[in-house]
């Protein structure tokens, strides 16, 4: 399979998912002239999709750029890249939970929503992980040639710091609810600077070995 269909699908997944994020939004219920009251009681579905956006958008960033960095894919990095997305698709349902349990603040259901919200985060981490790693001891599928161990050399542990975020958030959790939550945003604050880092480093990678 060529590099540019495995792209292409997998783009198509991520508008997908980010699609269905949306349909969340439901008209709520009120009476005549307490639109606005009705609106404000629903922040939690905002705040959920809001955080839910930005990381699944952070994550298609991802692998938008470092997909650009491959030239030919395999049997191994077509399965690699479908459990990818699969980890990534399964973000709706906490996200839904998440949003549900603030609105009924009910602590044992929070506490259960952020937790199940921070095992897929942690999921999906570990997944970029394997495919860092099988990348980078395959380099015959990878555009760059001299610079490649420089360019893993500055991004191999970002997915492990994320994966050791979200296990803070799931132990933080079970003590601090607020403290878990707050854990889970900086982990989803932390691939963003993760992105950035990636980003700088594969231009870099590519000019060096035109």
């Amino acid at each position: 399979m060529k590099i540019d269909r495995m792209q292409a699908f997998s783009d198509g997944v991520y508008a997908i998912l980010i699609t269905i994020l949306v349909l969340d939004f439901k008209i709520p219920d009120y009476h005549v002239g307490g639109l606005f009251s009705a609106v404000l009681k629903q922040w939690p579905t905002m705040f959920a999709y809001i955080v839910s956006f930005l990381y699944v958008g952070t994550i298609w960033l991802f692998h938008h750029d470092f997909f650009q960095t491959l030239k030919e894919t395999n049997t191994s990095l077509n399965i690699i890249n479908l459990v990818m997305l699969f980890s990534v698709t399964l973000i709706d349902y906490p996200t839904a939970l998440v949003a549900n349990t603030l609105i009924s603040e009910n602590q044992n259901d929070m506490q259960v929503a952020f937790v199940y919200y921070d095992i897929v985060a942690l999921f999906i981490s570990l997944t970029f992980a394997w495919l860092y790693s099988y990348v980078r001891k395959h380099p015959e599928l990878t555009r760059m040639k001299s610079d490649q161990p420089h360019f893993y050399l500055a991004i191999r542990y970002d997915p492990v710091r994320s994966v050791i975020i979200y296990g803070a958030a799931i132990l933080a959790t079970f003590f601090s609810i607020w403290l878990g939550a707050c854990l889970l945003l900086v982990g989803v604050g932390y691939h963003f600077v993760a992105y950035l880092r990636l980003s700088k480093s594969m231009q870099k990678s590519i000019r060096e070995d035109r």
